[in-house]
């Protein structure tokens, strides 16, 4: 009772690839019909759905980040450099959250 491992490859005849008769045609550069990339990348910027579950996402995350790093002041510990940097970073968090519920990427026209 040998497991497979334990058993000698079996060195049988390897298939051959297929030969190719005829070259693979390359796709169209434009279909007509088909959405431009930067009309799709509207479509994904404008789905308030999205834009709320990332936003909450990162709000979540960004509010843990900083409990996490006020745990040790509330039991009286000093703020060393380590909680203070984990505070900020947890508020950048926070705030990039925000900002995507807010303000979407594409927003904002230049003039």
């Amino acid at each position: 009772m040998g497991s497979e491992v334990s058993r000698p490859l079996d060195r049988g005849k390897v298939a051959e690839p297929p030969e190719v008769t005829a070259p693979a045609k390359p796709a169209p550069l434009s279909v007509p019909g088909a959405p431009t990339p930067s009309a799709q990348g509207q479509l994904f910027n404008n789905c308030w759905s999205c834009r709320v579950l990332s936003g909450s996402g990162l709000i979540g995350a960004g509010l843990y980040v900083y409990a996490v790093a006020r745990r040790p002041m509330k039991l009286g510990y000093a703020p060393g450099p380590l909680n203070i940097t984990q505070m900020v970073v947890g508020i950048s968090i926070a705030t990039w959250g925000i900002v995507i519920m807010a303000y979407p990427k594409g927003k904002e026209y230049r003039v």
